[in-house]
């Protein structure tokens, strides 16, 4: 085993930094590193908890911020009322507390190396947390890679990361937003008032200025096959579509 496979593999102590509220259902953590790692927008991390009486339960979170020479990392975790961490983190964690993480870990759901073709992103949710890692990369690098979001979520409340992706539309070259809610009208013009479907998909890549050379999908398991079927759709191949799936 090499030192940077033991080094993803190793567990270490983090410190909750910061917590900040996203949503009603999702809240972001930022856990300050005992020991740094490199990783690529898209990878995820293990995170294990452990009750006074030896129990532990683990779930992995992908990366929400970008790759820096910052110690700090930020988990956005979605609250699941049946969940065995995530309610931890909701009702119990506070800044100071310290937890138990690996990684990174991941390597399929990977933004692109040495390419400037227009990227297609497609996500559910929480689903964004991957690919807002890859947007806020896009900006720090200054890559000349025209970017496409097409988000879904139940409502305008409901959309993480909101504000964010608000200010990046308006504020960084080559980056289109679009937001799809299912329960509730759409306000904007740019975006939609139903479920992702493959014509949706298709407009959304038609506002990049050329045909897209990826495409990265982030979902439920049902959200993901349409999403990789709509990309398959508009001719992209197979090998060119990555996704991440979580749930039933």
């Amino acid at each position: 085993m090499t030192e940077a496979i033991a080094a993803t593999t190793r567990w270490q102590s983090c410190a909750i930094v910061e917590i900040a509220t996203r949503t009603p259902a999702i809240k972001s953590f930022f856990l300050s590193l005992s020991e740094t790692f490199d990783y690529t927008a898209g990878q995820h991390v293990d995170v294990r908890l452990t009750a006074p009486n030896g129990y532990t339960a683990m779930r992995s979170y992908s990366i929400a911020s970008a790759p820096n020479d910052s110690k700090v990392i930020e988990l956005a975790i979605e609250r699941l009322p049946d969940g065995e961490v995530s309610p931890f983190f909701h009702d119990v964690a506070q800044v100071g507390d310290t937890i138990e993480l690996r990684g990174p870990l991941g390597g399929h759901f990977l933004w692109p190396q040495r390419s400037n073709k227009p990227v297609l992103l497609i996500g559910a949710g929480s689903g964004v947390v991957p690919l807002m890692a890859m947007i806020r990369y896009r900006k720090a690098s200054e890559e000349p890679v025209p970017v496409a979001l097409l988000l879904s979520s139940r409502t305008w409340g409901d959309v993480l990361f909101r504000n964010e992706l608000l200010e990046l539309e308006n504020s960084l070259p080559d980056f289109a937003l679009a937001l799809a809610l299912t329960r509730e009208p759409a306000t904007r013009c740019t975006d939609f008032s139903r479920r992702i479907d493959a014509r949706m998909v298709a407009d959304v890549a038609a506002r990049l200025p050329e045909f897209p050379g990826c495409a990265f999908v982030c979902g439920s398991n049902a959200f993901a096959d349409i999403a990789a079927d709509a990309a398959l759709a508009l001719g992209l191949e197979a090998g060119a579509i990555k996704t991440e799936r979580y749930g039933a």
